[in-house]
């Protein structure tokens, strides 16, 4: 029992840190069209200056000051992109693609330069690095909080697209640009903010997995945004809730294989991917079992020179 309780509470908190990578990837995905594999380096520049921040303050209010500083950056990084490179490829799919991986190859070797291969140890205040008891399980403190600020993440967009004048031109001028800037409204401004936020919200799961795993490295950003695509494939881009559970079913897919079947985690996801893929129907196609029965009572056609 206190297995099954450790496997699913830090499962639970890994998949909130996958939400947190996801939930800025769907963001710049699903209202901008932006395919952005960049997404990955934003969160490795973010964690290094953290990590920075972290060892030079110390303690509990170096890592707070170590959020704001990780937030901030991938909000500033995301933003120099777009107004430097993205806004002039909107509706080029083939050259976003290009740009966005060229970064997300050339910012983890420009930190590898900057601060070498190896992997560093993230500083964990004394606060968040004990454990908790729950039915017998020593969970680990920084699993809620990762929880818990998934939660107000996901709680906080929600406000942002329904709530806010900019969610709602964001939302708008993705149906029908044209329409929006003919009332006057500069898409383009929103269009940059939602790419800042995307940036932001990988700045903040760059330094939330710096606690999660304890360590940093330049790659770490790529490895994760690996997952974070395979969350919102699964999810989808119906709703930024789906997205969620999405995210919470892979970390804890992720944890119980890990534990179960002998560390074939990240297989048993690659699993699930593909299961979830095959068994999404096609646009109208309807679901596989529609379209097994139809196939199985369709009319037979005869041989040549017969009659169907």
């Amino acid at each position: 029992m206190d297995t099954l309780v450790l496997l699913t509470l830090t499962g639970l908190g890994l998949g909130a840190l996958y939400f947190l990578i996801a939930s800025g990837l769907a963001l710049i995905f699903g209202l901008m069209d932006v395919l952005n594999f960049a997404h990955g380096a934003f969160l490795t520049v973010s964690v290094y200056t953290a990590w920075r921040t972290a060892e030079t303050v110390g303690g509990l209010p170096g890592l707070l000051l170590a959020a704001v500083v990780g937030t901030l950056t991938g909000l500033l990084l995301a933003a120099v992109v777009e107004l430097v490179l993205i806004r002039r490829l909107y509706g080029r799919v083939k050259e976003q693609i290009l740009v966005t991986v060229g970064l997300s190859l050339a910012v983890p070797a420009l930190v590898q330069t900057v601060w070498g291969a190896d992997a560093r140890p993230f500083s964990v205040p004394d606060a968040l690095s004990g454990t908790v008891g729950i039915l017998g399980a020593r969970v680990p403190v920084n699993r809620f909080l990762l929880i818990a600020v998934a939660l107000l993440v996901l709680a906080g967009i929600h406000l942002f697209l329904s709530r806010t004048r900019y969610g709602l031109i964001v939302r708008a001028g993705v149906e029908d640009r044209a329409m929006v800037t003919a009332l006057g409204i500069d898409v383009t401004r929103a269009f940059t903010l939602v790419f800042a936020l995307g940036g932001a919200l990988a700045g903040l799961a760059g330094v939330l997995g710096g606690l999660y795993f304890g360590s940093l490295s330049p790659h770490q950003g790529t490895s994760l945004l690996v997952f974070a695509f395979v969350v919102v494939i699964i999810g989808g881009l119906v709703s930024i809730t789906s997205v969620a559970l999405s995210a919470l079913t892979v970390g804890l897919v992720q944890q119980y294989a890990n534990y179960y079947a002998g560390g074939y985690g990240d297989l048993a996801v690659v699993f699930l991917l593909a299961a979830v893929v095959l068994a999404r129907p096609a646009a109208g196609a309807g679901s596989p079992l529609t379209r097994l029965r139809r196939a199985l009572t369709a009319p037979r056609t005869r041989s040549a020179g017969g009659t169907a």
